[in-house]
């Protein structure tokens, strides 16, 4: 065997070892350094070594019935320990490793760029490598969402000293980002030498390319970077990119493109005042970036409510809910809840945020999966990584939910299916009968998040399982309070057993301060105002199909869109920006969603609908969406203007 061919089996075996530390410990795989310490720089325990090694032993074929391959960690305090050991009990038992690999091309060049092109990837996506098949198709079949896939093609391209893939580029599987990097490199793809160096040395660099393209983008006339630029800039100074961010956001703001976080001066109900920061004076805007979808936030049995439990139980608890947080409110609460979803029993979380992380994490670990959509609220995103389980992204599509299940069937674990009811950018509602009968079917789980749902859906507004005639088939319901129930936190409705089980399990629960007393007053009124005035519901649903209606007339694309939210979908960063902007110009008041809210290339405008618009207040935003359309070249149906 040459030494090129020996540094290639180094390698290959080096990234499963790194990828199997990766995943049991927690750490990103650029974080891990061969030579680092276990014990004392990454804090891996005697336990977790031990789990390690058995873990890269039975992913490798090794037998364990020898001393020599005991799961004691002594002796082994580095990975490069972890390699040596295993390396000397490959030859010993005459295990072929290298036969594992598939087969593309032999070359060493090849070979070794598709080893780091795998592990980049992996760690981008939570994939093992071991996982990450030449030929699948990163989104559909992976369920890679496209932030991560940029992410990663933007880390293996400076790598190599490679310009950035343009948005139009396909790239859709390994192979074909393989095939793209050898081609790009011509002449370089024949030094080996050179090749390895790249594809070993920097997978824990910073990239001075990257740093390079990005400050010199900043001088052009349109700044075409995202959000997205911002968290992948690496540099010595943890706070170079929070300068460098600052400058790009300021810029935008000038530019009018950026105007989140506006301060209301009034009540936000069918309108609002604000004080409009890029005109300089406060502005009374059709309001359509509200989500108190039934209008009580600002209801008097509401406020009345909220006054009298601050007048009797103060301004806030003041202590987690297990010592001396709880108030008769916060109980009474989770029985309305309860009642409200048809279940035994609820939890109430500090935000709707902290319950999906809380409960997530409390119920998976890292001997189960969990399967998640890719466009599902980030709160969701982030409790599946925090829970340790391997975490399996699905395209927004129930067959590739079903491909994933069926993949991932024999394996041993718990399963856990995670959905929005209503995703929360688009509108859509999940496909709830054939997503249970799914979970069924392979023995998962499931959770669904009724955030958008909850006071939208439903005969009396209960959200997801009444719209589908299913109370009680779902295990696992989440909710917020800040929404269509017009106060802060948020729920997880479940069988008795397993809430108990949350409220000792779940760290955002059992180490936080839960919501006011006089909150929980608010939100206890607000369910109360709901079940005795339908008509704020029925109200609710005669505008949607009302404007809907009007702008698919006008040819606007609404996508699947059958909720509250209505999103006007446009594409192109900038004219969406452009578009924003020239809507708040004509006093309409909704969102301008970019990365991260959507993936790169996927933005548009968000608009909330509620029971109090009137048909004036509805024609009115039809006809500034048009108006703004038509100055800024927004494409859509103009023949079928009236």
């Amino acid at each position: 065997m040459s030494e090129t061919e020996q540094v290639i089996n180094d390698l290959d075996l080096l990234s499963v070892i790194f990828n199997h530390v990766a995943q049991l410990t927690q750490y990103d795989i650029k974080e891990l350094d061969g030579s680092s310490h276990l014990e004392y720089d990454l804090g891996v325990d005697s336990i977790t070594l031990a789990e390690v090694l058995t873990y890269v032993y039975e992913q490798i074929g090794i037998s364990t019935s020898g001393t020599d391959a005991s799961i004691n960690g002594d002796g082994v305090e580095t990975i490069n320990d972890i390699y040596f050991r295993v390396e000397k009990l490959i030859k010993k038992q005459g295990i072929n490793f290298s036969s594992q690999k598939e087969s593309v091309d032999e070359s060493p060049s090849r070979t070794a760029i598709l080893n780091y092109i795998r592990q980049i990837i992996s760690s981008h996506s939570g994939y093992s490598v071991s996982e990450l098949s030449l030929s699948a198709d990163l989104e559909t079949e992976l369920g890679i969402d496209s932030a991560a896939k940029l992410f990663a093609l933007k880390d293996i391209c400076n790598n190599f000293l490679l310009d950035t893939v343009e948005n139009d580029h396909t790239l859709d599987s390994i192979e074909q980002i393989l095939n793209y990097i050898c081609e790009s490199l011509g002449d370089k793809l024949n030094d080996e030498k050179w090749v390895l160096t790249h594809a070993i040395s920097e997978l824990t660099n910073s990239s001075e390319v990257e740093e390079e393209s990005t400050i010199s983008q900043s001088e052009d006339e349109f700044d075409s970077r995202t959000m997205m630029d911002f968290s992948s800039i690496q540099n010595d100074d943890l706070f170079h990119k929070t300068r460098e961010f600052s400058k790009f956001y300021k810029k935008k703001e000038q530019e009018g493109h950026y105007w989140y976080g506006m301060p209301l001066e009034s009540t936000c109900t069918n309108k609002a005042i604000i004080y409009d920061e890029v005109a300089g004076k406060s502005r009374e805007f059709l309001m359509f970036g509200s989500n108190s979808y039934l209008g009580l936030s600002a209801h008097p049995q509401v406020i009345s409510a909220i006054q009298d439990a601050a007048g009797r139980y103060g301004a806030t608890n003041t202590g987690c809910r297990i010592i001396a947080g709880s108030n008769v409110l916060h109980l009474e609460l989770e029985r309305k809840l309860a009642k409200l979803k048809g279940r035994e029993s609820c939890i109430v979380y500090p935000s709707g945020y902290s319950a999906n992380l809380g409960a997530i994490s409390a119920l998976v670990g890292r001997n189960d999966l969990v399967f998640t959509d890719n466009i599902n609220h980030m709160s969701i995103q982030d409790g599946c990584k925090l829970s340790g389980a391997s975490r399996k992204l699905y395209a927004h599509s129930l067959s590739s939910l079903e491909k994933s299940l069926a993949k991932y069937a024999d394996q041993p674990g718990g399963k856990l299916i995670v959905t929005d009811g209503v995703f929360s950018m688009h509108g859509d509602i999940v496909d709830l009968p054939r997503l249970v009968k799914l979970a069924d079917q392979y023995g998962a789980r499931v959770l669904v998040d009724d955030a958008h749902s909850t006071g939208v859906l439903g005969a009396t507004g209960s959200g997801t399982t009444e719209h589908f005639n299913m109370k009680g088939q779902v295990d696992l319901e989440m909710g917020t309070l800040s929404k269509s129930l017009s106060g802060l936190g948020g729920f997880i409705c479940a069988d008795e057993e397993v809430v108990e089980y949350l409220r000792f399990y779940s760290n955002s629960y059992v180490f936080a301060a839960t919501i006011p007393a006089p909150v929980a007053a608010g939100v206890i009124a607000s369910i109360d105002v709901m079940i005795n005035e339908p008509q704020r519901l029925k109200q609710l649903w005669h505008n949607i199909r009302y404007i809907r209606s009007k702008l698919l007339n006008l040819g606007f694309d609404l996508e699947n869109s059958d909720s509250a939210i209505i999103p006007i979908v446009v594409g192109n960063d900038r004219i969406t920006l452009d578009f924003g902007r020239a809507v708040r110009a004509r006093g309409l008041f909704c969102q301008t969603v970019v990365f991260p809210g959507v993936a790169v290339g996927d933005a548009r405008l968000r608009m909330s609908i509620t029971s109090e618009h009137t048909q004036e207040n509805l024609d009115k935003a039809c006809e500034i969406l048009t108006d703004a359309a038509l100055e800024v070249g927004v494409k859509f149906a103009q023949s079928s203007l009236i």
